[in-house]
């Protein structure tokens, strides 16, 4: 088992303990716990802004990088929900990134002077 393989695994086991099990049976409960992920992931990213000092008029702040780093541990965790809301396993996940990596790539050697949605359509 690689390691992505593990923290899915690791993920959905913690899932099950706190009473969340997915995929979600029904479209509706999808939409809810893709917006309950979403916003978690949205705090989680207002506690990773905290972690840097962004208020320029304040001389108080301090670069907080290990704090950095376990909000985005915290960020993964609700990224791998989610992803496992949209019932994608590990290698699901993989095979999009090859994908959207070349896509991106793509994109760069073209100058990415024109936006195409259709570009992505086959991931």
């Amino acid at each position: 088992m690689d390691k992505l393989e593990e923290i899915f695994r690791m993920q959905d086991a913690l899932n099950a303990r706190i009473g969340v099990n997915l995929p979600p049976p029904t479209d509706e409960e999808k939409a809810k716990w893709i917006l309950n992920y979403t916003r978690a992931m949205q705090q989680e990213t207002a506690e990773l802004i905290d972690s840097v000092p962004w208020k320029w008029w304040a001389k108080y702040q301090k670069f907080d990088e290990q704090n950095a780093k376990v909000e985005v541990v915290d960020l993964f965790h609700f990224l791998v929900s989610l992803a496992q809301t949209l019932g994608m396993t590990a290698d699901d996940v993989y095979q999009a990134y090859l994908k959207k990596n070349a896509v991106n790539h793509q994109r760069q050697e073209s100058g990415y002077v024109k936006k195409d949605e259709a570009d992505s359509k086959h991931i």
